[in-house]
């Protein structure tokens, strides 16, 4: 991802997850590029109204059709190849998000976000407009900028030049299928707690075999869904 572009009524909320996050240090290193597209600028009116009650009656409000369909003409007159820009919406009916939704992702050159709130969005711009639809989990937030702001970081964060470490990215949680060791820092000793012995031997083979033993068995006893997947996917390599 080189461009991601942030369709939002809210700027603000972006403003500051950028301004706060390893956001900044991959925008101030010009390796994506954060365009914030303000979805009232689209809207018509005195009170920019982006959202009216919906058909067929019903509690809530249903965020408007055309300044998001406005508001996504207007990237895609700025960017090369529209037509393989992804238009993405967090929603809670959409495919979930992994890291391997995040690695697929990062390969794709412009982002268009589209965050939802209230009710949701007109159905016709997911109809005609919305190439992915994903789902951070089963529970429902009340406004998407959230749900966006945590792909967009679960992305930017495995872009080479991000991270000062990459090693450190590459060795976490759902990166190779299994939860992560426990860690340790200075000082050796708190509240009567100490440091394995092993991460003090300097016996880099025997620290890898404590990690990944350690690794497997959180996997097993906390997440016992992905611990059939990497046993499946054991098998099948040995095979």
């Amino acid at each position: 991802m080189k461009h991601a572009w942030i369709i939002t009524p809210v700027p603000g909320i972006i403003e500051s997850v950028i301004e706060n996050t390893i956001l900044r240090q991959a925008k101030e290193r010009d390796i994506v590029s954060f365009h914030i597209v303000n979805l009232r600028d689209f809207s018509e009116g005195n009170y920019r109204q982006i959202d009216d009650a919906p058909f067929g009656g019903g509690s809530g409000m249903v965020m408007m059709a055309e300044p998001i369909f406005k508001a996504i003409d207007h990237i895609n007159a700025q960017v090369d190849k529209p037509s393989e820009t992804r238009v993405i919406y967090p929603t809670p009916q959409g495919k979930k998000w992994t890291q391997k939704t995040a690695v697929e992702n990062a390969k794709v050159e412009n982002l268009i976000f589209i965050n939802g709130h209230y009710k949701g969005i007109d159905e016709r711009v997911v109809q005609s407009a919305i190439t992915h639809e994903y789902s951070i989990g089963d529970y429902i937030l009340s406004c998407g900028e959230l749900p966006a702001m945590i792909m967009i970081d679960s992305i930017v964060r495995i872009m080479p030049g991000v991270l000062n470490n990459f090693e450190s990215a590459a060795t976490d949680s759902f990166s190779e299928q299994l939860l992560d060791a426990p860690y340790y820092t200075r000082p050796r000793k708190v509240r009567d707690i100490e440091v394995p012995e092993v991460l003090l031997s300097g016996n880099h083979k025997d620290i890898l075999k404590w990690r990944k033993d350690h690794r497997e068995k959180r996997t097993k006893d906390r997440r016992p869904d992905l611990w059939q997947k990497y046993i499946k996917n054991l098998e099948t390599t040995e095979k």
